[in-house]
């Protein structure tokens, strides 16, 4: 789990959540000296329940909003009735519901079909096949069949742009996740085979020392006398906070907020945790700097990210695994042995999950693993993704009543407001871009918020998806409505994708071929507005290539949003680029319906 940011006061934030290790403390019902672990959940800024979101001086308006939507609607339910004698035709609704069971069927089947991952790295593991180059060749084949096997069934199918669509991005959406699943397991493979190649030279290096036996009774010598004067640097350090008035909140802990997980652990184990989380922040501040276009080198932290690296999540003294801890030989006096060893403890690390169980590869690779992946909501896979404490019954209901109101509302847009102003090529190009604007943006901001804002929670997931937390949750709340610039929106708005594009593809993309970031960027743009195009052609079996187009003028817009005079001036910024989503959408519908 990513640690975006650590601060002064030892909290790292994530991106579910804040992560509290105290400092080392002793209570009055024991003296033993240890520290404790505090993890605090991020809520969404739609829970009703977060008080920073209803302490919030603009919190009025998102209750103006639903209030006023709520209000048109009712209005315009009572004209229809009024001039039809029927709040809905529903013609839309017979539309999207056309051959539903051929399509639900011809879905389930896409699903099923990406169950060939499981077995395709259970080869993996057993050395098979080999992930570089073969495995990725084969993926990449697997890859490209089922999609334009699922395209070929839509235009077989003859399905109107609904169910074309939706079949499209969905088979979409499920390549990406079998290529971030077969991705990582293919790159733990290389890992698992470097690691054994060092333990090997590791092996030998000791023979000049007197064997691997007296190598680590040399080792365990020196670790015991370096743990013992930290102890007594410790011992020292903890004078004057010794006696914690309460046994739940040391100094260095804040108030322990409701359903957060605490755990007591010991100072080593605390240390250790302390430096690896500062580690991994450092790692996200340079994937952040990259995705922003500053002028970093992050292909080897990506690789790592893209493998499974993770910070400690809770851990517990009793259940921390040795492959978390370092190699015993990285306290040999001999630079050459310790510096080897601590490369094979990194190499291990970056098989273990990042808890609450440790799990380590090979063992995800089953298949409980893979269906529990293909129910989160994220496009990344993880070795394992942390649980939740407990199911709020009254929550999920409340999360479900707003998802089918909000989707009620958004079929009315639709049906009343876009589709009788659906474009011609006679009609006046202005007025339907006048037309279209309003009730689009609309349209998008209540698609925006239920997908977004219910179907992916991490409160409703976690609840009814086997009460999991999903790795990304906390980045679908940060939204880009202070977006400056097409840039950061591009960030903000669809976190999922985002991150995939950035680990799988950009990344990816430096590490495999040794080109710029400048190149890397191209590349990633060139493939995302192909998907974008490929999506449009399916739908309106056309080539146009408008999206195409519309999305690389993005590559010279970023350019110029960068320029120092107009970063400076953010509200223009901001005002910008609403005015571009607002003619955008509108643009587009007129463009590929009437030309």
């Amino acid at each position: 789990m990513p640690v975006d940011t650590y601060n002064a006061n030892g909290a790292f934030e994530t991106s579910t959540g804040t992560l509290y290790v105290s400092k080392p403390y002793r209570s009055r019902t024991s003296k033993k000296l240890r520290a404790l672990i505090t993890f605090a959940p991020r809520k969404s800024v739609f829970d009703i329940t977060n008080d920073r979101s209803s302490a919030n001086e603009f919190r009025g308006f998102f209750s103006l909003f639903w209030i006023s939507i709520f209000i048109f609607t009712v209005q315009s339910y009572v004209r229809s009735i009024e001039a039809h004698g029927h709040p809905l035709n529903l013609q839309f609704a017979a539309m999207f519901s056309q051959d539903a069971i051929t399509l639900a069927l011809s879905d389930a089947f896409l699903v099923l079909t990406t169950g060939i991952c499981v077995p395709f790295a259970k080869a993996l593991q057993k050395g098979w096949i080999r992930y570089y180059w073969t495995g990725m060749i084969l993926q990449h084949l697997l890859q490209t069949t089922i999609l334009f096997g699922a395209i070929y069934w839509t235009f077989n199918r003859n399905w109107p742009w609904v169910q074309s669509g939706f079949l499209t991005l969905h088979s979409l959406v499920l390549i990406m996740k079998m290529h971030s699943y077969i991705t990582v397991n293919g790159q733990l493979q290389h890992v698992t085979e470097q690691s054994n190649r060092l333990f090997a030279t590791l092996q030998n290096a000791t023979k000049s020392v007197g064997g691997w036996d007296q190598a680590l009774l040399v080792a365990r010598a020196q670790q015991e006398e370096s743990d013992a004067q930290n102890s007594q640097d410790e011992s020292a350090s903890v004078n004057g906070y010794t006696n914690s008035t309460h046994e739940h909140t040391p100094i260095g802990t804040p108030p322990i907020p409701e359903g957060s997980t605490t755990s007591y652990v010991d100072v080593r184990t605390a240390s250790a945790l302390k430096k690896r989380l500062k580690a991994v922040a450092a790692q996200s501040k340079l994937r952040s700097e990259v995705a922003n276009g500053n002028d970093v080198d992050v292909a080897i932290q990506e690789s790592k990210a893209a493998s499974g690296t993770a910070t400690t999540f809770v851990v517990e003294a009793d259940k921390l695994p040795a492959g978390l801890a370092s190699h015993l030989l990285v306290h040999h006096p001999d630079p050459q042995i310790s510096a080897m060893a601590q490369d094979y403890s990194e190499l291990q690390n970056e098989l273990i999950s990042s808890g609450p169980s440790y799990v380590k590869w090979p063992d995800t690779i089953t298949w409980k693993n893979f269906v529990v992946y293909q129910l989160i909501p994220t496009l990344v896979y993880e070795l394992e993704y942390p649980r939740t404490d407990r199911i709020r019954p009254l929550y999920v209901f409340e999360k479900t009543v707003a998802t089918f109101g909000t989707f009620a509302l958004l079929y009315t847009v639709t049906e009343s407001f876009i589709l009788p102003y659906t474009p011609t090529a006679d009609q006046s190009f202005l007025r339907s871009l006048l037309d279209l604007a309003l009730p689009f943006m609309t349209a998008y901001l209540l698609l925006f918020y239920i997908i977004f804002g219910r179907l992916l929670s991490k409160n409703v997931f976690a609840m009814v998806l086997l009460s999991f937390l999903t790795l990304l949750t906390g980045n679908f709340t940060r939204i880009g409505w202070n977006s400056t610039s097409w840039d950061e929106f591009s960030r903000k708005w669809n976190k999922p994708v985002h991150t995939f594009l950035l680990r799988h593809v950009y990344a990816q993309t430096i590490m495999s071929y040794r080109v710029s970031k400048t190149t890397a960027m191209l590349v990633t743009f060139l493939l995302s507005a192909c998907a974008h195009e490929l999506v449009m052609v399916v739908v309106t079996r056309k080539i146009r290539m408008y999206l195409f187009t519309l999305q690389l003028i993005q590559i010279p817009l970023i350019v110029v949003g960068r320029l120092p005079a107009i970063k400076r001036n953010k509200l223009m910024g901001n005002v910008v680029f609403w005015l571009g989503l607002y003619a955008g959408f509108p643009l587009l519908c007129v463009a590929y319906v009437a030309y």
